[in-house]
C-alpha cells in the first residue's frame, strides 16, 4: 500500500472519529433542574439549563457581557422608555415564527407561575411592555432605569402559541417546551436523564453536537468516576479535593474560573417566635436573631479562612460582601469579618444570651459546592461560642420551596439558612434588591429575602441606584447600601465566594463562566 493511500485512510479515520465525537455529548450534572419550565424557579441550575432550549432578548456571555440574542438592539429613546428591536426570521422549534406577541405573552406569564419557589417577578415588576409592531417592543418605567438590558438577560422568551394555557407539567413533559435555542427538547426522565437534539434552524452559531444527554450525578466522586470510565464526556462542579489530581491526568482537560456566587447565611429577622430556635432546655425564647448583636456575633464566630482551606480545599475566597472585587457596586471599605470567638461571646452576653441558645441550621445538600459540609462546619463554629447548632440538609427541590414558603401562610419555614446567590445582572443591584430590600411582592422586591430583613435606608438607596443612569454614581449608591445592609445590619452574613471547575475528556475545551452555568454551546471540540 503506497504512502498516499495510507495518508488518505488515516485522514478518513480521523474525520470519522471527529464526527463520531461530535455526534453525541454526555454530560454529568451535579444539579438537575427542578423543572423544564423556564419561569418556574429562578434558580441557577434551572436558569442554566433553560439556556440550551430557550433564548432571552439579551444574551450574557462567559463574563456576563451583553450580546444580541432575540433582540438585535436595545436603546433608551427617552428617560423612561427602552426600545428593543427584535430579530427577524427566527423560528420556534415547531417551525412557527417568533414575533413581539411572544414577548408580550412571556412577560405576563413569567410573573404568574403557580407555586413558583422563587419568581422572576423581581426582573419584570414596574415595567410596562408595549408592542409597537411585530418586531419592536417598548418597555416603560416610572423612573429612569439603566439596568433594563441586565434584567432582560434573565427572562427566557417562550412561545405564546405553545404556552397558552400550559402548566409547568406541560413544559416538563415536553408538550410546551418549544424554544428558539440551539437545542430542542426530546425527553426528561427525572433523576435519570434529559435528552436534547440540535436545532437545525437556530439563528446563532450551530451546535457542536447532534445530541446531548444530561445525566444527574449528585455525588462528586461518582461524577469523576463516570468521566474517567468514559460513561460521560464532560462534568461540572469538580470537587475541590479532586482538582489537583485531575490536572495531572493527561486524558482529562480541566477548566477553572472565578464565580460571582456568594455563599451566605439568611436569618429569621421578622418573627419573635422563630420555629427552629429554643433555649438550651428546649423552652421557647424570643428570637435572638432579631438582635443585630447576635447576628454580628455569629459572623465573628465564622472562621472563613478555615472553611476555604479545609472544607473548600483552597478553591474558594473568603467573603465580606455580596460580590467579589471587580464587580460593579462593590464597596472598597469592606473585607471579610475577623474571626473572633471571644468577641462573639461578649456580644451574645450583651444581647442577653450569655448562655447561648439552641438552633437548627438548614441547607441544601446538592446545590452548592460542598454545601452540606459547609453547614456542618458552621455548626461546629457556632457551638464553640455557646450556640448549640444542629444541621438538617435536604435536596434542593425540597429545600428551596420550604425555605421560601413552607411556613404558616406561605412564609419562610426556616430560622437559619445556608444559601447562595449569583449576581445575574453582573452587579450588586442583583443581590441587594433580591436578598436585602424589604419583601414586597407587589413591587417585585425582596423576592428571595427569606430572612425578611428590612431597613428603609437600604430600600431607599437601592431604589435610587436603580433609577440612576450615571454608572459611577449608581455604583457608589450600591456600595453604600451594601455597607449598611451587610456591614452594619448583618442582614445577611457572607461566608465565601465559590470558584468553579469543569472537566472533560481530551478533545473538548470549556470556557469557564462567572455565572457558573454549564452551557453546552460553550464547550468546543478541539
Amino acid at each position: 500500500m503506497n504512502m498516499l493511500r495510507l495518508f488518505t485512510l488515516g485522514m478518513a479515520a480521523m474525520l470519522i472519529s471527529a464526527n463520531a465525537m461530535a455526534a453525541e455529548l454526555r454530560v454529568g450534572l451535579k444539579s438537575e433542574p427542578s423543572s423544564i419550565d423556564p419561569h418556574y424557579h429562578n434558580l441557577g441550575p434551572n436558569n442554566a439549563f433553560s439556556t440550551q432550549i430557550f433564548s432571552s432578548l439579551v444574551g450574557s456571555d462567559e463574563n456576563q457581557q451583553h450580546y444580541p440574542d432575540l433582540a438585535v438592539s436595545w436603546t433608551p429613546i427617552n428617560d423612561t422608555t427602552w426600545e428593543f428591536k427584535l430579530r427577524k426570521g427566527v423560528k420556534w422549534h415547531d417551525g412557527s415564527d417568533f414575533t413581539a406577541d411572544d414577548v408580550m405573552f412571556t412577560v405576563e406569564r413569567a410573573q404568574n407561575v403557580p407555586n413558583s419557589p422563587s419568581s422572576f417577578v423581581t426582573y419584570l415588576k414596574g415595567k410596562t411592555f408595549e408592542k409597537v409592531d411585530s418586531h419592536t417592543i417598548h418597555v416603560k418605567t416610572e423612573k429612569p432605569y439603566p439596568l433594563m438590558p441586565n434584567d432582560m438577560t434573565t427572562v427566557k422568551i417562550i412561545s405564546a402559541n405553545a404556552g397558552k394555557g400550559a402548566s409547568t407539567e406541560d413544559y416538563n413533559s415536553g408538550k410546551a417546551a418549544i424554544g428558539t435555542g440551539p437545542y430542542r427538547f426530546v425527553e426528561w426522565v427525572p433523576g435519570d436523564r434529559i435528552v436534547l437534539e440540535a436545532n437545525p434552524n437556530y439563528f446563532g452559531d450551530k451546535a457542536s453536537f447532534d445530541k446531548v444527554t444530561f445525566k444527574p450525578i449528585k455525588a462528586g466522586p461518582a461524577r469523576i468516576s463516570a468521566l474517567l470510565a468514559g460513561d460521560v464526556d464532560f462534568i461540572d462542579n469538580v470537587p475541590p479535593l479532586d482538582v489537583a489530581r485531575l490536572k495531572k491526568d493527561s486524558s482529562i482537560e480541566i477548566s477553572s474560573g472565578s464565580s460571582n456566587r456568594v455563599i451566605y447565611l439568611h436569618m429569621d429577622q421578622f418573627r419573635e417566635n422563630s420555629p427552629h430556635i429554643t433555649a438550651k432546655d428546649g423552652s421557647p425564647i424570643k428570637n435572638p436573631l432579631m438582635d443585630v448583636r447576635v447576628r454580628k456575633a455569629i459572623s465573628h464566630a465564622i472562621n472563613r479562612d478555615a472553611i476555604v482551606a479545609r472544607v473548600m480545599e483552597g478553591i474558594a475566597t473568603p467573603a465580606g460582601q455580596l460580590l467579589p472585587a471587580g464587580f460593579h457596586g462593590v464597596s472598597t471599605n469592606m473585607s471579610p469579618l475577623k474571626y473572633d470567638p471571644e468577641l462573639s461571646k461578649k456580644l451574645l452576653a450583651e444581647a442577653g444570651y450569655a448562655d447561648g441558645f439552641k438552633m437548627t441550621i438548614h441547607g441544601p445538600n446538592d446545590r452548592y459546592i460542598n454545601d452540606a459540609k459547609v453547614a456542618e462546619a458552621l455548626a461546629q463554629m457556632l457551638n464553640r461560642i455557646g450556640i448549640e447548632a444542629s444541621v438538617e440538609t435536604m435536596t434542593k427541590a425540597v429545600y428551596f420551596k420550604r425555605a421560601s414558603s413552607g411556613g404558616p401562610n406561605k412564609s419562610p419555614e426556616f430560622s437559619f439558612m445556608v444559601l447562595g446567590w449569583g449576581a445575574g445582572s453582573g452587579e450588586a443591584s442583583s443581590p441587594l434588591k433580591a436578598l436585602l430590600h424589604t419583601y414586597d411582592k407587589s413591587k417585585g422586591m425582596g423576592a428571595a429575602n427569606r430572612g425578611r430583613h428590612s431597613d428603609p435606608r437600604v430600600d431607599g438607596l437601592i431604589q435610587k441606584a436603580l433609577a440612576t443612569v450615571d454608572s459611577d454614581a449608581r455604583g457608589k449608591l450600591l456600595a453604600e447600601a451594601t455597607e449598611i445592609a451587610v456591614g452594619e445590619n448583618f442582614g445577611v452574613i457572607p461566608v465565601h465566594y465559590q470558584q468553579n471547575t469543569w472537566a472533560s475528556k481530551k478533545g473538548y475545551k470549556y470556557t469557564p463562566r462567572t455565572d457558573e452555568r454549564t452551557i453546552v454551546m460553550d464547550l468546543k471540540v478541539n
